[in-house]
């Protein structure tokens, strides 16, 4: 039997999967560490890490080693049971952030909607307020998931547009706009604020200095949680293992997901104190798979890599770098409009030049061997595994230039 092409196997996605993506043509088979191979054999940089969900690499041997050993073990218990994984883990995580507890789950868009059944159950229980009557505040661009309720969130038309009608109980001010918060908080009905330290999928949105601590002070002054979706910008991403260490704040509630397994695992958690986490009560809250054996072990071994190999102490040093490279594009070249980012999450803003845009530019990148993806069509996102050295990042540095250069 022929070996099946590139081609082949898009076109099986085509045929039977349903079409709420819009992949890169490129069809990948193996990778390690910052590289991917395509079923030809082909390698790529990969400069998208899974949307951050690879920062400690591919198929890191410790990760993957504890995935292997604990699955020949014990795989799923369901929460119907105790099983001698998930205690471990639990303590492990919890001292790993300095929180009292941790709800775990598996997707970051469950760690959103679980963050916001806490906040709410918070509210009524210890706050006070008039049973379906809070609110959350949340932002505009932002970008917390694909559920019905997170969805109701959004401010865009492509998350929203044809899936209503929505949750209710959300107020959506500008993003970066302390005084649209410090008007929002006045309502006594308000429980919470639930914010990107980074808008990730909005481009790389970096809020000015001052912003996140801002927030969080004034969160506190009204009684109000500050919760944290860390999911894309948490764990190294940014430089610092938070986004939101960066202006020394501890969120009231604190989103996880993404590179929580090193990519090698559906896992999320949400963490909070007492005060907040024990409000939920058995049969309130769960998940069949959250918490399970595996992602107890997986859990653990990604968090150790990061502290292991100091990957945000890498990502800070390879990020300065990286800007400081792509910013010499911006005089060069009418194309690159703006460079933005923290650590190794940045995004080039792209102006269309002679009919090519984004996603042109991402599909010659392809071809001269590295992949990252457009966001909002003029904005391409680059974060590039937290394990990059430096002179990965120069070679990979060099086939963005000379795609650029081709491009204009």
């Amino acid at each position: 039997m022929a070996k099946l092409t590139s081609n082949d196997y898009m076109k099986k996605e085509g045929q039977y999967g349903a079409h709420n993506y819009h992949p890169l043509p490129v069809v990948l088979e193996k990778g390690e560490g910052i590289f991917m191979w395509d079923v030809e054999g082909k390698r790529y940089f990969d400069f998208l890490s899974a949307y951050s969900a690879v920062n400690q690499g591919h198929c890191h041997p410790k990760i993957v080693g504890a995935l292997i050993e604990q699955s020949k073990k014990l795989t799923l218990t369901s929460r119907a049971f105790y099983n001698n994984c998930l205690g471990e883990y639990e303590e492990y995580v919890t001292k790993y952030f300095g929180y009292d507890k941790v709800l775990p789950m598996n997707t970051g868009a469950e760690g959103d909607e679980t963050a916001l059944k806490l906040c709410r159950k918070w509210a009524y229980v210890k706050k006070g307020i008039t049973e379906n009557k809070a609110k959350i505040i949340v932002c505009e661009g932002n970008f917390h998931g694909r559920t019905i309720t997170i969805i109701s969130m959004s401010t865009d038309p492509d998350s929203y547009g044809g899936f209503g009608p929505f949750t209710p109980g959300f107020v959506k001010i500008p993003y970066n706009d302390v005084k649209a918060l410090e008007k929002e908080l006045t309502d006594p009905n308000v429980a919470g604020f639930l914010v990107e330290p980074i808008q990730g999928e909005a481009g790389v949105y970096v809020p000015e200095d001052g912003y996140i601590r801002a927030a969080y002070d004034l969160c506190k002054k009204h009684n109000v949680l500050f919760i944290a979706d860390e999911v894309q910008s948490g764990l190294a991403r940014t430089g610092r293992l938070l986004a939101c260490d960066h202006e020394d704040v501890r969120p009231d509630i604190l989103i996880l997901g993404k590179a929580l397994s090193g990519g090698v695992y559906p896992i999320s958690a949400v963490l909070a104190d007492d005060e907040i986490m024990l409000c939920i009560k058995p049969g309130e809250h769960g998940s069949t798979f959250g918490g399970n054996p595996v992602a107890a072990k997986v859990g653990i071994a990604a968090l150790e890599v990061i502290k292991e190999e100091k990957l945000a102490e890498n990502a800070e040093k390879m990020g300065i770098i990286f800007r400081s490279e792509m910013k010499k594009l911006e005089d060069e070249f009418e194309m690159v409009e703006m460079v933005r980012g923290k650590g190794l999450l940045n995004a080039v803003v792209i102006k269309p030049t002679k009919g090519k845009s984004a996603w042109d530019v991402c599909l010659a990148m392809k071809e001269n061997g590295l992949l990252a993806k457009p966001t909002h069509e003029h904005i391409i996102r680059f974060a590039p595994p937290l394990v990059i050295n430096e002179d990965q990042l120069y070679e990979a540095i060099g086939i963005i230039k000379k795609t650029i250069a081709q491009m204009s």
